[in-house]
Formats: C-alpha cells, structure tokens, sequence
C-alpha cells in the first residue's frame, strides 16, 4: 500500500483553521504518525501569525513529522526581520504584514513604526524558523511547492523566486510536469485538481476553510468534516 503523504495550503495567520486542520488529519485512519507538508504562507492577514508559527515550530522541535515550506509572504516577512525591508510594502493594507506585527503585540500600520523595536520583538525561535524553511519538497511522484515552477525547467535549476512567487506561465501550462505539483499561493474558492497540479490555496487568508488533503500516489483527497473527499482533475 502506498504510504500516504498529507498537505494544509495557504494558512495565513489562521490558527484556529490550522487547529481544525490538524484535527481532521490526526482523525484520518493513517494521519497519526505520516508525514504532513506546510505549503507555506503561514503569517499574513489573519489575526494570529504567532500562534501558527509556534504551533509548527513547536511541533517539529517535538518531532512531528512536518514538512513545512516557504511561502512569499513568509519570505516578506522574513526580509523585514534581517533589515532587507523596512516593511512599508508589506505592511499596507493588502498583504496583511501589519496584523502579523499585532499578532506580536506591535500595533502597526505602514510607515509608522519603529523597525528596530517591531523586529526586537520577534522571538528569536521564530526568526531562525523562517530562516530554514526549504522552498519544495520532493517526496516521489509528488512535488510540494509553494507557488509552483517555470515549466520545462530543472528542479535544480527553478529561480527561488519563481518558486515563491510565480504565477504565469505556471498556472495556464496543460502539458505534463514530472511530477505532479501540489501548491497553493493562487488563491481559489476550494481546492482544485488540474491534472498536472493541485492547488490547496481555498482562500483562508480571506476568511474561507483551511482544508487539507491527503496524497495515496498522485490519488488526492480532501479531509472535510464528512471526511474524505476525493479531488480529481476538473473537480473544484
């Protein structure tokens, strides 16, 4: 039997969707104890990007086995952190940087804090978290990214930044991958299976359902409350 592999998408600050999250997948006959991928964007937008950091964090400090990747807004984020950003991007209104400072007790909103004493107040723990986040993960005929590739390139030889970040021509390519691609970052109104990929973005950075899927080979289903669901290509 084919060993199952778990995926949560885009979390974006939602710490009580990531608890639910991780409930149905320890609810799952084979969840306990197999691997779970973080597709990455855990802070941003939603109201507790702490929480969810130190629940990943702290789970793998424990020894779940958690495969958590890097997303673009945790890159903003980070970027802030070591002084590459003053922030002011990331922090306006439509990316959501400020309710992840006010999730560490900064209220903030664009240009109006004070850099040094927002990234004092960062735990260290959760900087170097962010720091050694891997941008994929490659787990056989699976690859887990979180925006995707530039199609028709290596793995090896993807931009970092394409693999954060891109969109097109990723999302309008119908050919073949080597793999099949399990991503977020685009986000949809459910989760969505288009034959060589598998978008888990459903928008919970914008208030909907955080819904998790379960990989039995490139077989998908999605973890509701009703239990397993299977996603195929053209369902959504």
């Amino acid at each position: 039997m084919t060993r199952p592999i778990y995926a949560v998408g885009d979390i974006h600050g939602q710490k009580a969707m990531l608890d639910e999250a991780l409930g149905r997948i320890e609810a799952d006959d084979a969840g306990r104890n197999a691997p779970v991928v973080f597709l990455g964007d855990l802070v941003d937008r939603g109201p507790d990007s702490r929480g969810v950091i130190e629940t990943l964090r702290s789970g793998r400090a424990a020894g779940r086995n958690w495969i958590v990747l890097r997303g673009n807004h945790d890159q903003m984020f980070l970027d802030f952190l070591d002084g590459h950003s003053d922030g002011r991007g990331w922090m306006g209104e439509n990316l959501g940087g400020s309710e992840t400072i006010a999730s560490y007790g900064i209220m903030a909103r664009a240009g109006t804090i004070d850099p040094a004493a927002a990234r004092a107040a960062i735990p260290r723990a959760h900087h170097d978290f962010l720091s050694g986040l891997p941008f994929h993960h490659l787990d056989g005929g699976l690859l887990f990214v979180h925006a995707g590739i530039a199609p028709g390139v290596a793995l090896d030889h993807q931009a970092k930044d394409d693999l954060i970040w891109i969109r097109e021509p990723f999302l309008s390519w119908r050919g073949p991958h080597p793999w099949l691609v399990v991503h977020g970052h685009t986000p949809l109104h459910h989760p969505a299976h288009f034959g060589n990929r598998v978008d888990l973005d459903g928008g919970a950075g914008f208030g909907r359902p955080l819904v998790p899927a379960v990989f039995e080979g490139t077989d998908c289903c999605l973890l509701t409350k009703d239990g397993r669901i299977p996603l195929r290509p053209g369902d959504a």
